[in-house]
């Protein structure tokens, strides 16, 4: 008899911003996998991850940030609003960090040396054009910089009494003082806008789309690691959930088949 499917995890919460859209369960012999699909800084996203870590206490908190970022985003989740008790830099990132105060947490988004392999050896196998490597070798240039200014505001947070913020917090006709069901419909109209935006842009992406992908075949794997040390909770875009979710079950699917044979 096959086995069930796992509960769905919207089921165990009553509340609109945890639904099966933005959180995804993939049980397995080592450990739950908990995906949350995010949108930077609304206040949807934000109290999904925090509700969702509170009740789960996981063992692994996996976050789409470069390893390099995390220090600064740890001292963001201590310097929290008196009035909502929520971090006031860096979003759902550091909101999850004060949420899962006993989790390791680990960043599995680029650029790390495992990223560069799987780049450099894409480029060369399939023989891009020189233009598109350049564009490649560009934006993951882009990323480097950020990860070490990221190094630079951390330092600079912990040897100061002063919080170095990278970015100022996205605003959204939408505040964490809104009701649940509003914050929920404002985060799924989002979603569906810049969606629906992105579909009608006719352009040639060829280097993001290279980039994007070798970055989520790395979160695959960095998630596959982290899910031999116990139950995970993944943070990630919303843009990258189906991407992950489809992978992750097929990976784990080809793991009990090799084990049953």
């Amino acid at each position: 008899m096959a086995a069930s499917p796992p509960p769905t995890l919207s089921a165990a919460f009553d509340d609109p911003r945890i639904s099966d859209r933005f959180c995804r369960r993939l049980s397995g012999p080592a450990g739950n996998l908990i995906l949350l699909g995010v949108v930077h800084d609304h206040p949807a996203s934000v109290a999904r991850v925090e509700r969702v870590l509170e009740s789960l206490d996981p063992d692994v908190l996996a976050l789409e940030l470069p390893a390099g970022a995390l220090a600064l985003y740890r001292a963001y989740a201590r310097e929290r609003d008196e009035k909502t008790g929520t971090p006031r830099f860096g979003g759902e990132m550091s909101a999850a960090i004060g949420a899962a105060p006993d989790a390791e947490v680990v960043g599995i988004d680029a650029p790390n040396w495992s990223f560069l392999r799987r780049v450099v050896t894409r480029l060369i196998a399939d023989r891009v054009s020189p233009a598109t490597a350049r564009q490649v070798v560009a934006n993951i240039g882009g990323a480097t910089r950020e990860v070490l200014a990221c190094r630079v505001a951390a330092t600079l947070t912990h040897a100061t009494s002063m919080t170095v913020a990278r970015n100022e917090p996205v605003e959204y006709d939408c505040s964490v003082d809104d009701p649940p069901e509003r914050q929920a419909a404002h985060e799924r109209a989002h979603v569906d806008t810049v969606q629906t935006l992105l579909e009608s842009v006719d352009t040639d992406e060829s280097a993001l789309s290279y980039r994007d992908d070798v970055r989520e075949r790395c979160m695959v794997d960095r998630l596959l690691e982290c899910r031999t040390k116990g139950d995970v909770v993944a943070v990630v875009g919303v843009d990258h959930l189906e991407r992950l979710e489809v992978d992750l079950t097929a990976q784990c699917r080809s793991v009990e088949t090799q084990c049953q044979q």
